[in-house]
């Protein structure tokens, strides 16, 4: 593009969707000539795409844009902009309370980025946080090289509202986008090099393709046919849509990933009604052993939300049983924090920091002691690896995942990376396993 190209910074928090945002934001600009920044001072444009699930990314947020003032200071013709979840979730107010801050765009306005640019060059600031009623974007034009592994978002925003949870309000209701879309933006990653693919939605159980009505074991089936796809997975699950087609799906499909995350939020009947989730803490179970009879060995994935108002002694022994119970082989946990718009934060009983983050650590100790008995229990098991390249640690060892998702380690030479290894487990670690290549 030569000397005189334009660069952007951009800055991601939050969930893999938020990733998915990013890539498309990357290739929106890259088609106005804008080259990638490594660092914040070499950029004529910085955009954060952030998350407001939680509270602590939130004011991450703040600081990182305020700690830009001095940058735009030394460099008035710096534009600096803010998207996703809080710039949806505070729109215009961000912008009054941030006066170094030239662009505020929401979560369906991504595509709008070049308007707001144009205006911005101009000396006029202004925020778009209007939610679409229908995916508006354009599929992500593929990259010349992908990575090995790939996200494409099948569906956004949700309609389940629960009491903690803030997505409804930021990323609208549920949107599914177009088979062919989706499959055509799989199909390009994979002729780029990706190999593995994560579809992303906020409830990809609810998926259904606006046109033909397509659900999501059908979308999955089709995904299943494109020969250069090695393996493909998905999250986030909501328990009470978990259909037995999707079980099936999971069974009987070489290419989908035995794992299934599948948050369940808490232990306890008592706070999963305060929560509403739409489901019992025996529900949750009886699709669990449905689950584990259909896909033996499947990697199962939760979340727990701790100190959720009104959350007893009682309430939390429940979740830390419900670890045992259910077989986590994963698990995402929380400390619970009051979140703009939703019901629970006008709840009473709300209880201490303190009392969170000991229930917390308790919940962390027990899950990693759960775990390890897990992954110990699977040495002497040979799994097919997707070798990703170098560990991170230990010289000569390749690190890549299993057909189950878990990460295992095993001695080899650099060239496996990109393909399928096969490895016999010889050790069970928290985070890992480590086993030792066998002939193909």
């Amino acid at each position: 593009m030569g000397a005189t190209a334009k660069r952007v910074h951009i800055t991601t928090f939050g969930c893999q969707m938020n990733e998915y945002d990013s890539g498309r934001l990357a290739g929106l600009l890259a088609e106005l000539g804008y080259e990638r920044a490594e660092a914040p001072q070499e950029a004529d444009l910085i955009l954060v795409n952030t998350c407001s699930v939680r509270q602590r990314a939130e004011h991450k947020v703040y600081s990182l844009v305020g700690a830009l003032k001095e940058l735009k200071q030394r460099r008035p013709g710096l534009i600096i902009g803010v998207g996703g979840c809080v710039a949806q979730q505070e729109g215009q107010k961000l912008l009054d309370q941030i006066p170094h801050l030239d662009l505020v765009f929401g979560t369906g306005a991504l595509e709008r980025l070049p308007e707001l640019l144009e205006e911005a060059g101009r000396g006029h600031r202004r925020a778009l946080v209007d939610l679409p009623a229908a995916p508006a974007r354009q599929p992500l034009r593929a990259p010349a090289r992908a990575g090995l592994k790939a996200l494409v978002t099948v569906m956004e925003g949700c309609d389940n509202f629960c009491s903690y949870c803030v997505v409804p309000h930021v990323r609208g209701r549920e949107r599914s986008r177009p088979a062919a879309e989706v499959i055509a933006e799989a199909a390009g990653l994979t002729q780029a090099g990706a190999r593995e693919i994560t579809l992303l939605g906020q409830n990809v159980n609810s998926y259904r393709d606006p046109g033909e009505g397509l659900d999501f074991p059908g979308l999955l089936k089709r995904l299943c046919g494109l020969p250069q796809l090695t393996r493909l997975t998905f999250t986030t699950s909501h328990p009470k849509d978990l259909s037995f087609r999707l079980m099936e799906a999971l069974a009987g499909l070489d290419k989908v990933m035995k794992k299934l995350h599948l948050p369940a939020q808490s232990g306890s009947d008592r706070v999963l009604k305060a929560m509403g989730r739409g489901y019992t803490r025996r529900q949750y179970l009886d699709k669990v052993e449905g689950l584990r009879r259909l896909v033996p060995g499947v990697a199962l994935g939760g979340d727990i939300i701790v100190g959720f108002p009104g959350e007893s002694e009682e309430d939390f022994e429940q979740s830390l049983e419900l670890l045992e119970l259910a077989g986590y082989d994963f698990l995402y946990s929380f400390k619970y924090s009051d979140r703009p718009f939703t019901r629970a934060s006008r709840l009473s009983g709300k209880l201490s920091e303190e009392v969170k983050a000991q229930r917390l650590a308790r919940l962390h100790a027990r899950q990693n002691q759960l775990v390890l008995e897990l992954h110990r229990s699977l040495a002497g098991q040979v799994v097919q690896v997707l070798v990703e390249g170098p560990a991170k640690k230990g010289a000569g060892l390749l690190t890549g995942r299993c057909q189950a998702g878990r990460a295992v380690n095993f001695p080899g030479p650099p060239e496996l990376a990109g393909g399928l290894a096969r490895v016999r487990i010889e050790e069970g670690l928290v985070n890992s396993l480590r086993g030792r290549l066998l002939p193909a």
